[in-house]
């Protein structure tokens, strides 16, 4: 997550949407009173700065509920006041009202289907003992969505979400409306984890297909992503 005071723009990082690499990118333009948020692993060009703080936990356990309760114990005693991935929701709590209203909010959405085959293979190379896709679904370990852009009511809070199929030239045209007259090019951080480069619709099965498709329903109606199915 990156909160920009100069540019007066908050980015809601989400996941497999090349993210990092749009962080990188805005980091070079950020002023020292700006928020980064750290990621992991750290990433060349990318330096966290101002994400530390004292925060009131009980909005965080509003907004997510107490199964997430764990997470926000560790984040209070680390004083993580913003980190990577954080939902909007939060944001806005930690931020107050006067500038989540004020400043230009945007994210990022991909494909469902290609983004939970990145995650797959991202989870894969980082396990000691790889997982079958079927065995990956199985898990529920579905990469988040809508859930870090949108209110408990399913409300989406951001102005803008970016599509990660024409991000470059989309994200180009934002910044420079932003008043970034010369944003550089977008890095390659944090891929290279999938080597299959083939589309999710010739490599998943109909029935991995449809469970993808079921849990993320809400941006598959929203955004009217297809899948051009060719597997059996």
């Amino acid at each position: 997550m990156i909160v920009s005071h100069r540019h007066r723009l908050i980015f809601i990082k989400t996941v497999k949407t090349a993210g990092t690499s749009v962080e990188v990118m805005l980091s070079r333009h950020c002023g020292r009173e700006d928020i980064i948020t750290p990621v992991i692993p750290r990433e060349a060009g990318h330096s966290p700065q101002n994400h530390r703080g004292l925060f009131n936990p009980a909005d965080d356990l509003a907004a997510l509920g107490a199964r997430k309760a764990p997470g926000v114990v560790k984040r209070l005693i680390q004083a993580q006041r913003f980190y990577n991935h954080m939902p909007a929701r939060i944001a806005r709590a930690r931020l107050g009202e006067a500038v989540w209203s004020a400043y230009f909010k945007f994210t990022i959405e991909r494909d469902p289907w290609e983004k939970t085959l990145s995650y797959f293979h991202m989870t894969n190379a980082r396990r000691s003992s790889p997982l079958t896709l079927d065995a990956f679904l199985d898990s529920g370990r579905f990469a988040p969505a809508s859930e870090l852009y949108t209110d408990a009511e399913g409300r989406i809070l951001v102005d803008k979400i970016l599509q990660y199929e024409t991000l470059e030239a989309d994200l180009r045209a934002l910044l420079i409306e932003r008043g970034i007259p010369d944003p550089g090019t977008l890095p390659n951080a944090k891929g290279g984890y999938r080597r299959d480069r083939r589309a999710a619709g010739d490599i998943l099965t109909r029935a991995q297909a449809q469970r993808i498709a079921e849990r993320y329903a809400f941006e598959i109606e929203h955004f009217g992503y297809t899948l051009e199915q060719a597997g059996p």
